[in-house]
């Protein structure tokens, strides 16, 4: 069935339905979750990679004129109708798929169109991973096809523990994860960056909790008052990064948070107040960041939208596009990936870099504090809050730049 999300078409995982597309448009699938538990999310990122390609098409499109052209494919957060999803897209001649809600999905997807290129190497189709961050993409299961635009987690956790190990007020870390993979991983590699960092700090406590299922965090908040923890490292996201923060706050935890998520839409306000001066997140841009040309670009988002624009991934996925299918004068996948390769791109943020040995952006992080926005150093507040980001400190791209152990294979 066809349905209509505003201004957008999406289709649904089990349908085929004849779309009207202009014949001269260059075609880009986004395959994520626009129905079930993780529709927000999903919504929320077509509109920003919406907003990114009206910018696109305003100033004249691609390749003389050709307007980019979004088609969304709901996936209802599940692995499985990301696969069928992924043929309705190869079925219609769609050659670019963009995804970024659900590590799973990333790997399912980046598999497949590797199969699928192999099969049909006349066809093939290009992955642009505007979010999905498991080191594993662009690490063991590298693929030339596939090109992620965010920091991957132990990126933003490298940041994130060199600023839990500079502060003097941290002695005791309790580590709080959600139970699958990417929770996992937080709790491994956090342990291992803070113990080559700060020798001195104790790891009062390391919790793995079902992912999604708690709805009262006030037995972990026990555990935590109990530990002497003076701060509380955690990748948690959504609810539970919310109801764990509410909860400390009304058991009166005095822990500094430091988070991967917590700026997320939705976040400051589920939080208010107990995230007051507590939460520390790491990101690749908050508007509050001095001098930053994407403020003009959030303010116009916010204002089609009424809501904030957090995540530039998605536009730096779409502009890099872009400029990749005017260097190579066409919109062949292949053609466009060898001009992705190693492009360096100034992203308003600073120069951003698509290292081509696995090809993953490299990119500067901050690391901010949610407090009272005063108009000045914290000029913006978070969704009507009045809390918003203070940044407290820049890692350079090339202090982002983890080894990676990807052995490329080259068409």
């Amino acid at each position: 069935m066809l349905k209509a999300l505003g201004k957008y078409v999406f289709v649904g995982a089990l349908s085929l339905p004849a779309l009207a597309i202009a014949a001269d448009a260059t075609r880009i699938a986004l395959i994520d979750p626009l129905s079930g538990a993780f529709a927000l999310q999903g919504q929320i990122s077509l509109r920003h990679i919406q907003m990114a390609v009206d910018e696109v098409n305003a100033a004249g499109g691609v390749l003389g004129g050709s307007k980019i052209e979004i088609t969304a494919f709901d996936n209802k957060g599940s692995a499985q109708e990301a696969l069928i999803a992924l043929k309705q897209v190869t079925d219609q001649g769609i050659r670019f798929v963009m995804q970024g809600v659900g590590v799973h999905v990333a790997h399912a997807l980046i598999e497949a169109i590797a199969k699928h290129n192999e099969r049909s190497p006349d066809r093939p189709v290009l992955y642009l991973n505007y979010s999905a961050p498991d080191p594993a993409l662009t690490n063991e299961k590298c693929n030339f096809w596939h090109f992620r635009f965010d920091s991957h987690t132990d990126m933003k956790l490298d940041a994130l523990t060199t600023a839990i190990a500079g502060s003097v007020n941290v002695r005791r870390v309790y580590l709080i994860n959600q139970d699958y993979a990417y929770g996992q991983r937080i709790s491994r590699m956090g342990k291992e960056m803070l113990g080559k960092k700060r020798t001195d700090i104790e790891i009062v406590g390391d919790e793995l909790h079902p992912l999604g299922k708690i709805k009262d965090f006030a037995p972990y908040v026990a555990k935590i008052k109990a530990s002497g923890a003076d701060t509380v490292l955690t990748g948690n996201w959504g609810n539970d990064l919310a109801l764990l923060i509410r909860a400390g706050g009304e058991a009166g935890l005095q822990v500094t948070y430091y988070s991967l998520y917590a700026n997320l839409n939705g976040m400051a306000r589920a939080i208010d107040p107990a995230g007051k001066d507590r939460v520390k997140n790491v990101a690749n841009w908050y508007v509050n960041v001095s001098g930053s040309r994407l403020e003009a670009f959030y303010l116009a988002y916010k204002r089609k939208y009424n809501e904030d624009w957090l995540f530039p991934p998605s536009k730096f996925a779409i502009d890099m596009f872009t400029h990749a299918v005017s260097a190579a004068g066409s919109a062949d996948p292949l053609k466009v990936a060898r001009m992705l390769e190693g492009m360096r791109f100034d992203a308003g943020t600073g120069e951003i870099w698509m290292r081509p040995d696995d090809h993953q952006i490299i990119q500067p992080l901050y690391v901010a504090t949610l407090t009272r926005a005063d108009g000045r150093e914290v000029k913006y507040d978070s969704e009507g809050t009045g809390l918003g980001w203070r940044v407290d400190m820049r890692v350079e791209a090339k202090d982002t730049a983890l080894p990676t152990t990807c052995k490329m294979e080259r068409p």
